[in-house]
């Protein structure tokens, strides 16, 4: 099949999560024979950040660790006929511009013979519903939801049988555990300090735990404030900015454990729905403490793959327990990548995809034959 995507951008991952999840994703359906093409504007605003802080070199890790990917910048105001030409599926993320979404739909209602999807990978739907609903979907044939609770309001709004659970998932290609085992020590926690979601938790479940427990903690992100920093300082962790994604392994494999601290509409409204920083950790094989969420998919196995705490003098003891007890770390990494390999790759969800077009087209082969 050939399989177009319109990604907000593929080439930078600077605050945008979604870019993990598509590539690896992308590149297991190439390795499946599917031809693949990606597309996203010129002016994609986590490119422009990328490029101003860290220029093309910023571009490097990706490129090296992705060579058989590549997406194509589009203008505004350009033709997009010609892109989603020959195409059989095409898919569109919700962090694209709205007359976008909307004119891949007349191009399907106006004779496209490709299957459109929708694919929603964030908190908006309410956050913001306002701003989802403003999205002309009327000639799409289906949505991809990151989780069930997300998928229930899809089906509220009236996709009933052509909304699908798609969660994200591990690039295992990339994301695993180090070859040999090298020296490690101390906590990890790569995620951005974000729009205030999660300030409080960060405190409570990541900084004042890590410095009670005498655990040496690297920062990396972006869009941390003065006050960010600040904090981050004050609890003696150590900000290294931004890094780019396909570099996480690596970063992965110094440290003895990593902290999950969801935002707070995905513990309040959205519950079930991890951060792909989860999946993509336990693939590297590295200990994970949760800061308390609703597994209400069973996506894990809590207190096997990794642990979750009731809150921060919880998380400071168990990190205590888990500095001196390697038996212990060794168990999770063992259980979480066991987990992540059986359910959770970017090689289940490509299965998944094709499965959910072949479901969609079925009533119209059905009709033909």
């Amino acid at each position: 099949m050939r399989i177009v995507y319109f990604t907000h951008s593929l080439v930078s991952c600077w605050n945008h999560g979604n870019a993990h999840f598509v590539r690896g994703v992308l590149s297991e359906l190439i390795a499946r024979g599917h031809e693949v093409a990606a597309f996203e504007p010129k002016d994609a605003w986590s490119l422009a950040n990328l490029l101003k802080d860290h220029g093309e070199a910023g571009l490097a890790a990706y490129r090296s660790a992705y060579p058989e990917l590549s997406s194509t910048g589009y203008a505004a105001d350009e033709d997009l006929a010609p892109l989603v030409e020959g195409a059989d599926v095409v898919i569109v993320h919700e962090w694209n511009d709205p007359k976008v979404v909307a004119e891949l739909g007349r191009l399907r209602a106006g004779g496209g013979r490709f299957t459109l999807l929708f694919h929603d990978t964030h908190h908006r739907a309410v956050s913001a519903p306002d701003e989802m609903r403003a999205f002309d979907l009327a000639h799409y044939d289906g949505v991809l939801a990151f989780g069930a609770t997300l998928a229930r309001i899809y089906e509220q709004w009236g996709w009933a049988e052509r909304v699908f659970v798609w969660h994200e998932a591990a690039d295992t290609r990339r994301f695993r555990p180090p070859d040999e085992q090298g020296a490690r020590e101390g906590l990890i926690w790569i995620g951005n300090w974000g729009d205030g979601e999660r300030s409080a938790e960060i405190a409570e479940f990541l900084l004042r735990p890590a410095r009670d427990a005498g655990l040496p903690l690297d920062i990396h992100g972006v869009r941390y404030p003065a006050e960010a920093k600040s904090a981050v300082e004050t609890f003696g962790a150590r900000y290294h900015g931004w890094a780019a994604n396909a570099l996480a392994p690596e970063l992965f494999a110094r440290h003895l454990a990593t902290v999950h601290v969801p935002r707070r509409y995905y513990t309040e409204l959205l519950p079930g729905i991890p951060t792909i920083r989860m999946f993509e950790a336990l693939a590297c094989g590295i200990p994970l403490v949760s800061a308390p969420w609703e597994d209400c998919e069973g996506l894990f196995r809590a207190g096997e793959d990794f642990l979750m705490v009731k809150d921060g003098a919880q998380m400071t003891g168990v990190l205590t327990q888990l500095k001196k007890d390697r038996e212990l770390r060794e168990s999770l990494a063992a259980s979480g990548l066991e987990t992540i390999r059986a359910r959770h790759t970017c090689g289940h969800r490509a299965d998944e995809l094709i499965k959910i077009v072949e479901q969609l087209r079925a009533p119209a082969l059905r009709s033909v034959a």
